[in-house]
């Protein structure tokens, strides 16, 4: 199974992560090597939105968990987020995967 965890940032992202991201690319380095999180970044050129990744028995709740205790999610950096399933069809590690 896997879902999907969505943030949106503010507006001045780039300069006010500095302060937490050492505690925030720590805290995606402690899911990783749980096996809960299997890829996050930042996504566009600005404005960005950051995705992350989840994979488990329980993604949705891992990706939940992860982002109430995120300094980025805590100290405003991120504005809102959402976590949601992702059914996953193709490609190798598919949770559900669909065969011609």
């Amino acid at each position: 199974m896997h879902a999907v965890l969505e943030y949106t940032y503010e507006d001045n992202y780039l300069e006010t992560r500095e302060k937490y991201r050492a505690d925030h690319l720590r805290a995606g380095r402690e899911a990783v090597e749980r096996g809960e999180l299997l890829l996050g970044g930042a996504v566009g050129e600005g404005p960005y939105k950051g995705l992350l990744i989840f994979t488990g028995d329980n993604p949705v709740e891992a990706a939940k968990a992860f982002a109430a205790a995120d300094p980025y999610v805590i100290n405003g950096v991120v504005t809102s987020w959402t976590a949601s399933p992702w059914t996953t069809v193709l490609g190798n590690d598919a949770a559900t995967p669909v065969r011609p």
